[in-house]
């Protein structure tokens, strides 16, 4: 066995003892296994967060756009930044109406906040659907790290199916309490390694970050500049708008707020996470430093780029930490995924269905499945071919369409009707379905259009869409609503 192999299968042991050792000395109730029983403080809703926050996207999809992309990749450092800022004044208002009701999934919210079953289950449907592309990711980057850092000696369909077992094994054991000391390990590993290939790769074959970007710039001129039709700035700018709305509006993140003790963890959180993009800076560093060193990388083989180039700058042993820390940075967001997905499964759809299910019932079903969705996914990583920042924006797409509803019903009631919020909802979701299916671009469905029109991210216009929808049924629905709310008590 080489030594890249042991140490990747040591953390991968680490990783997962963490996860069965945190169920110990608790009752594994519905609240327990999904929310952690609302009693997590700052640091661990901080290592959490940024658990789910930091994935295999992160790690290799931000390397390889990079990479394979130059200049667009900068998008990635921009939207964190102010969804963290959005959190300060979001996240306390959406935990304390949470907290009051107990609410257990994203799609509670809604139904609690628009007295509508009918647009839980919708919210529960986009949620799964999103969720599924971004655990395929997970599953995805698992599969390239372990097969890149084992040099090959694990295939990576192999690395696949053993991850989907163990994410299975401790999520169905644990929780998330096993996602949240999984994520401390992992917080601690992927800085360290992030900051020393970003700083290394760079002085190490170029003698510093300004030659390296010279010599980039002279071997592809423009290619750190934003082009001027196609990723130009109105191509980051609406990205950047899209995926900042739709940043908190990921089930497992919103799940995430339930499961803090006290809202102010969140403004002490919102101070600090913006601090954690820099992380992603590094990982820059390390794509662009691979431009030269392993040209040739294309489409989605730019997702190896990180990797490639250490196993050429380092020995086995270094190779090995840094998949280590890649492994963890799959199997931290995936048990997340895998539990948010099921909760709404058994919590909204199942429960929907037998209104009669106890809170016992719904959790042995959420378990149970687990192991169903773990497999969904695990088939769909080894057929796509997409690349892993491909496949989140395709996920943010769907998510994002959720963010008007949700602001309108921040109030002490919602500003429109649920008919409303159902009919903009549907209308987003239609619209990101077919230029998804179609592939389909503004450019290549309006092309008279102007430039700057034709560059818009496709889900800022499926949000506009919604936008539009939303605010014609709302006003025809107005005097019904109107009616209702003064006949409320």
């Amino acid at each position: 066995m080489s030594p890249a192999l042991i140490v990747l299968a040591a953390f991968f042991v680490v990783a997962v003892g963490l996860g069965l050792a945190a169920r110990r000395g608790h009752d594994m109730n519905l609240e327990q296994w999904t929310l952690g029983g609302r009693g997590f403080g700052a640091i661990l809703v901080f290592v959490l967060m940024a658990g789910e926050i930091y994935t295999t996207f992160t790690f290799l999809g931000g390397s390889g756009w990079a990479y394979g992309k130059g200049a667009p990749a900068f998008y990635i450092l921009c939207y964190g930044a102010i969804a963290y800022s959005f959190s300060y004044f979001l996240l306390p208002v959406i935990w304390r109406y949470a907290q009051a009701r107990r609410l257990v999934s994203q799609a509670d919210f809604f139904v609690a906040k628009y007295d509508s079953r009918a647009l839980g289950i919708l919210v529960s449907l986009v949620g799964v659907a999103a969720l599924v592309p971004y655990l395929v990711l997970q599953l995805k980057g698992l599969g390239i790290i372990v097969s890149e850092a084992s040099y090959g000696a694990i295939a990576p369909a192999t690395a696949i199916w053993t991850g989907t077992v163990a994410l299975v094994g401790y999520v169905v054991v644990s929780g998330v309490r096993g996602s949240a000391w999984t994520a401390a390990l992992k917080d601690v590993m992927i800085l360290a390694v992030v900051l020393v290939i970003g700083i290394y790769l760079p002085i190490h074959y170029y003698g510093g970050f300004g030659e390296m970007f010279r010599a980039v710039e002279r071997a592809k001129p423009g290619f750190l500049t934003l082009p001027a039709s196609g990723m130009s700035p109105v191509w980051v700018i609406s990205t950047v708008l899209l995926t900042a709305c739709g940043f908190y509006m990921w089930p497992q993140y919103f799940a995430s707020v339930y499961t803090a003790r006290t809202d102010d963890v969140f403004r002490k959180n919102a101070v600090l996470l913006p601090l954690y993009q820099l992380v992603i800076l590094f990982v820059f560093f390390a794509g662009f430093a691979a431009i030269l060193v392993v040209p040739g990388l294309q489409g989605a083989d730019a997702d190896l780029s990180l990797l490639r180039v250490s196993k050429q700058a380092f020995g086995v042993w270094p190779v090995g930490i840094i998949g280590g820390a890649g492994l963890l940075t799959a199997l931290v967001p995936g048990s997340m995924i895998l539990i948010t997905a099921a909760t709404i499964i058994a919590q909204n759809l199942y429960r929907a269905a037998v209104p009669a299910a106890t809170d016992r019932t719904v959790a042995r079903v959420a378990r149970g499945l687990v192991p169903v969705v773990a497999a969904v996914a695990a088939v769909l990583a080894l057929r796509g071919g997409e690349t892993v920042v491909a496949l989140l924006l395709m996920g943010y797409n769907f998510v994002t369409q959720l963010f008007p509803a949700l602001v309108l019903s921040l109030g002490a009631r919602p500003v429109v009707s649920a008919s409303a919020a159902f009919a903009g909802i549907t209308a987003g979701e239609v619209t990101v379905a077919m230029l998804t299916a179609s592939g389909a671009s503004i450019g290549t469905l309006m092309p008279a259009a102007p430039q700057f029109f034709k560059d818009l991210n496709v889900g800022i216009v499926a949000l506009l869409v919604n936008v539009v929808v939303l605010s014609a049924v709302a006003l025809v629905t107005r005097p019904r609503a109107a009616r209702e709310l003064a006949a409320a008590p």
